[in-house]
Parts: C-alpha cells; sequence; structure tokens
C-alpha cells in the first residue's frame, strides 16, 4: 500500500509540473533534446576521428613513440598515422620534395631539418605559425633555433630537438700532457703534434689527432660553415647573396683542413668519413680530438666504450682573433600546406614542443631541447651534466645561408671541397670554382624570384 501511495504522489507532482510548464514549453525542451542528441552526442559517438600523418625518421619515431601513444590516448578525435622514414636526412628530404612536386602531399606535419626551411617556405608548401605562437613563448626557446624557422621574417618551422657542432676531446690524454681545453685551431694542432712525437707514451694511444666529416653529404657543409666561420669568414650573405667562399678566410678554412691530412693529423679516410664513421673511431679510442653533434656524448660514456668517462666537450675553436661558430641543426615541425586539418596538426605540434613534454623527452633520451630554460633543469642536469656549456654553443651558433637555392648551393660546395681535400684541385682553385658556380645559381635564379613568384623559382632550382 505504501509503495502505491507513493507511486500516486509521484504521478501527481508529475502532471502538476507539465501542467505549470505548459505544452509550449514542453515541446521546446524536446526539440532542444532531439537536438542536442542529433548535432552532439550522436556525432561524437559516431565520428571518425581526424587522421594527421606524419613522416619521422626511424630513431626519432622510436624516441618519440611512447609520448605521442600518450597523446593519442588524450585526443582520440585525432588519430595520427606515423611513417617511418630513412635514416639518411637527405633522402627523406628527397621524398617529402618528391611528395610536393607530384601533387598534394601525403604528409599533413613535417619532420623539418633545419636547414630545410628557406626551401620548403620559399616553395610555398608550408604554413605560416607566427599567428599560432604567442611571443612570450617564443621568448622561452633558443632564440637563434627560432630564427632558423624563419623565411622573410615569417615563422614555419617550431624546433624540437636543438644541435650544434661542438668538440670533443680526451680529458685523460690532455690532463696526463698538462693542457687545457683549446681556444683555438692553433692550439689544438699544437696539442695534437706534442702527443704525437716519437716515443710519446700518450701518442701511442691513440692513432690520429683530429676526426672530422669529409665525405661529399651534407654533414660535410655543416663542418665546413663552422671552420670558414672560425676563420673570419662566409658561405652566403642571405642579405645581398653576397658569396665568400674564395674569399682569403675561405681559401684558408680549406687550406687548413687539407694540411689536417697532409700532415698526418687526420686519416686520409676521413674524405669518406660521416658522422658515425667518426664516431665509432674517437668510441674506441682513436682519436684525441673529435667534431661532431652532441648525441654523441652519450653514447660515447655508455658502457662498453673504450672512452668512457674520458670525455671532453665545448664549443668549436676558432683562429686567432675570431669568434667560433657552431653550425646550428636540429629539427622541428611544421604544418604542410596541403593538410586538410591544419588546427589538428597544429594540437600535435603543440604538445610535442610544450616544455613539460619536451623535459621528459630529453630526460629520456638525452637530445637537446629547445627551451632554454631545460639546459639548466636540475633533473637534466645531474643526468647529463654537459648540457649547460651546450647552450652556449648554441646562442654562439651560426646558420647555414637560409636561401631558398640552399641545397643546390650545399651541393655545389660539396663538390670542390672534396676536390680539394682529395688532391683533385688545389684549395684555392677549388673555391674559386666553388664561388664562380654558387653566383651562378644566385644570378640565374634571380628573375624568377623578381617575379614574385616564389613556387615557381624554388620548382626551377630543384629540376636544376
Amino acid at each position: 500500500m505504501k509503495i502505491n501511495k507513493s507511486r500516486g504522489s509521484s504521478q501527481r507532482r508529475l502532471k502538476k509540473l507539465l501542467r505549470k510548464l505548459g505544452i509550449p514549453r514542453i515541446l521546446g525542451i524536446l526539440v532542444a533534446l532531439i537536438l542536442v542528441f542529433q548535432f552532439w552526442v550522436l556525432p561524437a559517438l559516431t565520428q571518425q576521428p581526424v587522421v594527421i600523418t606524419m613522416l619521422m625518421q626511424g630513431q626519432d619515431l622510436s624516441n618519440w613513440r611512447p609520448l605521442l601513444e600518450e597523446f593519442q590516448q588524450q585526443n582520440r578525435d585525432i588519430r595520427l598515422n606515423l611513417i617511418e622514414g630513412p635514416f639518411d636526412s637527405n633522402l627523406q628530404e628527397n621524398l617529402l620534395t618528391s611528395a610536393f612536386l607530384l601533387g598534394d602531399s601525403p604528409y599533413d606535419i613535417l619532420n623539418l631539418d633545419i636547414a630545410w626551411v628557406p626551401k620548403f617556405a620559399a616553395a610555398g608548401w608550408l604554413r605560416p605559425l607566427g599567428d599560432r605562437v604567442p611571443p612570450e613563448e617564443l621568448a622561452e626557446l633558443v632564440e637563434n633555433n627560432i630564427e632558423g624557422g624563419r623565411y622573410n621574417g615569417e615563422l614555419y618551422r617550431m624546433p624540437t630537438t636543438s644541435d650544434a657542432g661542438v668538440l670533443y676531446y680526451r680529458t685523460d690524454l690532455l690532463q696526463q700532457g698538462g693542457y687545457d681545453p683549446p681556444e683555438t685551431f692553433g692550439e689544438m694542432i699544437e696539442i695534437i703534434q706534442d702527443l704525437q712525437k716519437p716515443g710519446d707514451t700518450d701518442a701511442g694511444e691513440t692513432d690520429w689527432g683530429y676526426l672530422w666529416q669529409g665525405r661529399q653529404y651534407e654533414g660535410l657543409s655543416a663542418m665546413f660553415v663552422e671552420v670558414i666561420e672560425g676563420f673570419g669568414g662566409f658561405w652566403v650573405n642571405p642579405d645581398t647573396l653576397e658569396v665568400g667562399l674564395d674569399q682569403p678566410q675561405g681559401i684558408e678554412a680549406v687550406e687548413f683542413l687539407r694540411s689536417t691530412i697532409t700532415r698526418g693529423i687526420s686519416p686520409p679516410g676521413v674524405t669518406t668519413y660521416g658522422e658515425e664513421e667518426t664516431r665509432l673511431l674517437f668510441q674506441s679510442g682513436e682519436s684525441v680530438f673529435l667534431r661532431n653533434w652532441p648525441y654523441v656524448w652519450r653514447l660515447a660514456n655508455a658502457e662498453g666504450s673504450d672512452v668512457r668517462g674520458k670525455v671532453g666537450i665545448r664549443p668549436m675553436v676558432s683562429s686567432v682573433g675570431n669568434n667560433g661558430g657552431s653550425c646550428l641543426g636540429g629539427w622541428g615541425l611544421g604544418i604542410s600546406l596541403t593538410a586538410a586539418h591544419p588546427d589538428e596538426a597544429w594540437r600535435v605540434i603543440e604538445y610535442m614542443t610544450s616544455k613539460e613534454t619536451m623535459r621528459r623527452f630529453v630526460l629520456e633520451t638525452g637530445l637537446l631541447p629547445s627551451h632554454k630554460d631545460l639546459f639548466t633543469d636540475p633533473a637534466i642536469v645531474a643526468k647529463y651534466p654537459y648540457f649547460p656549456p651546450l647552450l652556449e654553443a648554441l646562442q654562439q651558433s651560426v646558420l647555414r645561408p637560409p636561401i631558398a637555392q640552399y641545397a643546390q648551393a650545399s651541393d655545389i660546395l660539396q663538390r670542390y671541397l672534396s676536390a680539394a681535400f682529395t688532391g683533385s684541385m688545389t684549395p684555392e682553385r677549388a673555391m674559386q670554382a666553388a664561388a664562380a658556380e654558387t653566383r651562378n645559381l644566385l644570378g640565374r635564379l634571380a628573375p624568377a624570384q623578381a617575379s614574385q613568384n616564389p613556387v615557381e623559382a624554388q620548382k626551377l632550382a630543384i629540376r636544376s
């Protein structure tokens, strides 16, 4: 009986409420509920997630995958399509270039080496990002890395990892000989020659004095931009398009590198070495000094390394009276002009470049961050004590020429440097030829650039 009375009371209250609301209001509520279900609840239950496709080199993808999986779990409306690209950065660049030249690129987010930005931006393949990033957020990042993501004053690339060429040295050998780390090229050569003197017990521990990247590839251009800067010269002035390769400082830079081979300071095979070949030789205890990138530190100090605990690191040296210039490298993210969902693509980039994500990424991988504060973060420094001086190297870094024709200019430089290092041309003749061909490249493209059609100018550069 109590149950029936309670049910009857509820029905009376409901009838009273319906009379109070009136039929028009009731109909309005029903219509609102139907609209909410149709346009919000139902789409949320049935809508397919937006697909964002990104190409990354294999090791990069392996490093980022745990964090990207976390992003995926937190953003169910986005599905990441991660494609593993080739290890060689030149091949990856060619793959992206071909995708755009053949039509709409299938890639929404582009993982860009800093040297690619001018080419891709000039071709009209990237969306500007400046309006998406507040100035105060940009101020937290390494300034040179941000500048390396600009073209004609517009930002096209948000940096993820930083990179700069550095000089590694054997701390044990320098200490045994009573040497401080060198500040100049001359001091470095003097240390090497002293250690290589016949009968010197220290010299017997290493076969070579100085390892650098001499193979004909992009790493050669990156290495040389440091040396020519260290001798007070320049490659190409991006503002005036003036070429400085055949000026005395440029020729002196080539002569210095060539002399390390002829004097037995660097191995003859250095003309075929890239980053990994030089890293493995140094890590095996075969050299006193090594020019390479910061990634080497973690590997050189890993268990099983012959030089573990015996490695020092400093920014690149220079000639007397000039400033050292570490070549700025690193990777960053841009949005393809053909991306169908740029807002969702930006959410991915925003997550990957956030300070908290970057902190976790750096702690796990040892790669250099783009946020300045992370170089002195206590937890990071405790694990990677060499980080603070690397910030100095980044802040003193030099960019490869940010010109739309960079890929062609780099190819020219590589060919003539290789000719000089292998002895088929003198340094002076090689730099004169490289400068003339570079001027011809820049001048030949000037009419297309003057026509205000950067896409056609860039396509002409790529095809040539």
